[in-house]
Protein backbone atom coordinates (compact mmCIF):
# COMPACT_ATOMS: atom_id res chain seq x y z
CA UNK A 1 0.00 0.00 0.00
CA UNK A 2 1.36 3.36 -1.00
CA UNK A 3 0.24 5.76 1.74
CA UNK A 4 1.84 8.76 0.08
CA UNK A 5 -0.22 8.20 -3.08
CA UNK A 6 -3.36 7.81 -0.96
CA UNK A 7 -2.54 11.01 0.92
CA UNK A 8 -1.95 12.93 -2.31
CA UNK A 9 -5.22 11.60 -3.74
CA UNK A 10 -7.11 12.62 -0.59
CA UNK A 11 -5.62 16.10 -0.72
CA UNK A 12 -6.42 16.46 -4.42
CA UNK A 13 -10.02 15.36 -3.77
CA UNK A 14 -10.23 17.54 -0.62
CA UNK A 15 -11.10 14.54 1.56
CA UNK A 16 -11.55 15.63 5.17
CA UNK A 17 -12.59 12.28 6.57
CA UNK A 18 -12.44 8.75 5.21
CA UNK A 19 -13.38 5.48 6.88
CA UNK A 20 -13.63 1.94 5.58
CA UNK A 21 -14.57 -1.02 7.75
CA UNK A 22 -17.18 -2.45 10.09
CA UNK A 23 -19.12 0.35 11.71
CA UNK A 24 -20.40 0.19 15.28
CA UNK A 25 -22.49 2.63 17.25
CA UNK A 26 -19.48 3.83 19.25
CA UNK A 27 -17.42 4.24 16.08
CA UNK A 28 -20.19 6.32 14.48
CA UNK A 29 -20.10 8.57 17.56
CA UNK A 30 -16.30 8.90 17.62
CA UNK A 31 -16.02 9.65 13.91
CA UNK A 32 -18.90 12.12 14.33
CA UNK A 33 -16.97 13.92 17.08
CA UNK A 34 -13.88 14.08 14.87
CA UNK A 35 -15.98 15.43 12.00
CA UNK A 36 -17.52 18.12 14.21
CA UNK A 37 -14.11 19.14 15.52
CA UNK A 38 -12.71 19.34 12.00
CA UNK A 39 -15.63 21.46 10.80
CA UNK A 40 -15.13 23.76 13.81
CA UNK A 41 -11.43 24.20 13.01
CA UNK A 42 -12.35 25.06 9.42
CA UNK A 43 -14.75 27.72 10.75
CA UNK A 44 -17.64 26.15 8.85
CA UNK A 45 -20.91 28.03 9.20
CA UNK A 46 -22.84 26.41 12.09
CA UNK A 47 -25.88 25.58 9.92
CA UNK A 48 -23.73 23.89 7.27
CA UNK A 49 -21.75 22.00 9.92
CA UNK A 50 -24.98 20.69 11.46
CA UNK A 51 -26.29 19.61 8.04
CA UNK A 52 -23.04 17.78 7.20
CA UNK A 53 -23.04 16.10 10.60
CA UNK A 54 -26.73 15.13 10.30
CA UNK A 55 -26.19 13.61 6.83
CA UNK A 56 -23.16 11.66 8.11
CA UNK A 57 -25.12 10.33 11.11
CA UNK A 58 -28.17 9.36 9.04
CA UNK A 59 -26.14 7.56 6.39
CA UNK A 60 -23.95 5.63 8.82
CA UNK A 61 -26.82 4.65 11.09
CA UNK A 62 -28.80 3.42 8.08
CA UNK A 63 -25.85 1.25 7.05
CA UNK A 64 -25.44 -0.13 10.56
CA UNK A 65 -29.15 -0.92 10.96
CA UNK A 66 -29.35 -2.54 7.52
CA UNK A 67 -26.31 -4.75 8.14
CA UNK A 68 -27.75 -5.88 11.49
CA UNK A 69 -31.16 -6.67 9.95
CA UNK A 70 -29.44 -8.72 7.27
CA UNK A 71 -27.31 -10.59 9.82
CA UNK A 72 -24.13 -9.60 8.00
CA UNK A 73 -20.74 -10.53 9.45
CA UNK A 74 -18.10 -7.82 10.05
CA UNK A 75 -16.72 -8.04 6.52
CA UNK A 76 -20.17 -7.80 4.94
CA UNK A 77 -21.18 -5.01 7.34
CA UNK A 78 -18.26 -2.80 6.32
CA UNK A 79 -19.07 0.76 5.36
CA UNK A 80 -17.11 3.22 3.29
CA UNK A 81 -17.67 6.82 4.37
CA UNK A 82 -16.06 9.91 2.89
CA UNK A 83 -16.60 13.60 3.69
CA UNK A 84 -14.96 16.02 1.28
CA UNK A 85 -15.33 19.43 -0.32
CA UNK A 86 -15.93 20.16 -3.98
CA UNK A 87 -14.41 22.96 -6.04
CA UNK A 88 -17.12 25.41 -4.89
CA UNK A 89 -16.46 24.66 -1.21
CA UNK A 90 -19.64 22.61 -0.76
CA UNK A 91 -19.41 19.56 1.45
CA UNK A 92 -20.00 16.13 0.01
CA UNK A 93 -21.03 13.35 2.34
CA UNK A 94 -20.74 9.93 0.73
CA UNK A 95 -21.40 6.48 2.12
CA UNK A 96 -21.50 3.04 0.62
CA UNK A 97 -22.16 -0.51 1.72
CA UNK A 98 -23.03 -4.02 0.64
CA UNK A 99 -26.75 -4.55 0.00
CA UNK A 100 -28.98 -7.28 -1.32
CA UNK A 101 -29.52 -6.23 -4.96
CA UNK A 102 -33.34 -5.91 -4.79
CA UNK A 103 -33.02 -3.68 -1.70
CA UNK A 104 -30.44 -1.52 -3.48
CA UNK A 105 -32.61 -1.24 -6.59
CA UNK A 106 -35.57 -0.04 -4.49
CA UNK A 107 -33.34 2.49 -2.72
CA UNK A 108 -31.91 3.88 -5.98
CA UNK A 109 -35.45 4.18 -7.39
CA UNK A 110 -36.58 6.05 -4.27
CA UNK A 111 -33.63 8.45 -4.43
CA UNK A 112 -34.15 9.04 -8.15
CA UNK A 113 -37.78 9.90 -7.34
CA UNK A 114 -36.59 12.55 -4.88
CA UNK A 115 -34.47 14.20 -7.61
CA UNK A 116 -37.60 15.48 -9.32
CA UNK A 117 -38.86 17.27 -6.20
CA UNK A 118 -38.09 20.92 -5.48
CA UNK A 119 -37.48 22.24 -1.94
CA UNK A 120 -41.19 22.91 -1.29
CA UNK A 121 -42.17 19.43 -2.47
CA UNK A 122 -39.44 17.85 -0.34
CA UNK A 123 -40.70 19.77 2.69
CA UNK A 124 -44.29 18.63 2.03
CA UNK A 125 -43.15 15.00 1.57
CA UNK A 126 -41.17 15.24 4.82
CA UNK A 127 -44.21 16.55 6.70
CA UNK A 128 -46.43 13.81 5.21
CA UNK A 129 -43.93 11.13 6.24
CA UNK A 130 -43.65 12.65 9.71
CA UNK A 131 -47.42 12.40 10.22
CA UNK A 132 -47.67 8.78 9.05
CA UNK A 133 -47.86 6.17 11.81
CA UNK A 134 -44.71 4.12 12.01
CA UNK A 135 -45.09 0.47 11.11
CA UNK A 136 -42.86 -1.36 13.57
CA UNK A 137 -43.05 -4.58 11.52
CA UNK A 138 -41.68 -2.85 8.44
CA UNK A 139 -38.00 -2.00 8.36
CA UNK A 140 -37.43 1.70 8.14
CA UNK A 141 -35.07 3.00 5.54
CA UNK A 142 -35.51 5.47 2.71
CA UNK A 143 -38.06 7.33 4.79
CA UNK A 144 -37.83 10.38 6.98
CA UNK A 145 -34.04 10.43 7.25
CA UNK A 146 -33.52 10.25 3.52
CA UNK A 147 -36.05 13.04 2.97
CA UNK A 148 -34.22 15.11 5.58
CA UNK A 149 -30.89 14.66 3.78
CA UNK A 150 -32.54 15.57 0.46
CA UNK A 151 -33.96 18.74 2.04
CA UNK A 152 -30.54 19.79 3.35
CA UNK A 153 -28.74 19.03 0.09
CA UNK A 154 -27.89 21.86 -2.28
CA UNK A 155 -28.08 19.45 -5.24
CA UNK A 156 -30.04 16.24 -5.84
CA UNK A 157 -28.51 13.26 -4.07
CA UNK A 158 -26.64 10.81 -6.26
CA UNK A 159 -27.06 7.08 -5.80
CA UNK A 160 -25.51 4.16 -7.62
CA UNK A 161 -25.56 0.39 -7.44
CA UNK A 162 -22.65 -1.75 -8.62
CA UNK A 163 -23.26 -5.52 -8.87
CA UNK A 164 -20.84 -7.69 -6.91
CA UNK A 165 -22.57 -11.05 -7.40
CA UNK A 166 -25.91 -12.39 -8.56
CA UNK A 167 -27.45 -11.47 -5.19
CA UNK A 168 -25.47 -8.55 -3.82
CA UNK A 169 -24.37 -5.10 -4.92
CA UNK A 170 -22.46 -2.12 -3.53
CA UNK A 171 -24.77 0.84 -2.89
CA UNK A 172 -23.31 4.36 -2.88
CA UNK A 173 -25.00 7.61 -1.88
CA UNK A 174 -23.64 11.16 -2.06
CA UNK A 175 -25.28 14.28 -0.68
CA UNK A 176 -23.91 17.75 -1.42
CA UNK A 177 -24.41 20.23 1.43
Amino acid sequence: MDLLSMRESYQRERVMLCFNGPISRSLIEEIGKALRNYLDTQQTAPAAAMDVFAAYIEMTQNIRHYARRQGYNDEQAAATVVVSQDDQGRYQVSAGNLVETPDGERLVTTIEGLEALDKAELKAAYKRQLRQPRDEASPSGAGLGLLDIARKSSQPMRASLQPLSAQQSFFSLTATI
